[in-house]
């Protein structure tokens, strides 16, 4: 009994893409993106000039983001102000309360 014979014959990749011919391309090719169309350069001009100008609905838009960005920041501030003078009192109470322990505890110690 003789064995099977399993090899395969090897083939060239770059033959065998050869023998197939050019590959069909989905996107557009070179030649097509070389010969878009392009704007003349006075339209070039005219958009650069729109460009700088900007659009009056964004602008009137960003006034009004940053108005109510400073009434938020005032009200933050003022809480925070109002906030900071009775933690003052509240650390004031508490040194009171821990040196009185510190005594009480002196006095049982001794």
């Amino acid at each position: 009994m003789g064995k099977r014979d399993n090899r395969v014959a090897y083939m060239n990749p770059i033959a065998m893409a050869r023998w197939r011919g050019p590959t069909q391309s989905a996107g557009p090719t070179i030649q097509d993106y070389l010969n878009r169309p392009r704007p003349t350069w006075e339209e070039v001009k005219k958009q650069l000039e729109n460009k700088k100008k900007g659009s009056k609905a964004l602008a009137e838009f960003e006034e009004k983001m940053n108005e109510s960005w400073k009434k938020e920041l005032e009200k933050s501030r003022e809480k925070l102000l109002s906030g900071s003078e009775s933690s003052t009192k509240k650390r004031e109470k508490k040194k009171k309360k821990k040196k009185k322990s510190c005594q009480v505890f002196a006095t049982l110690a001794s």
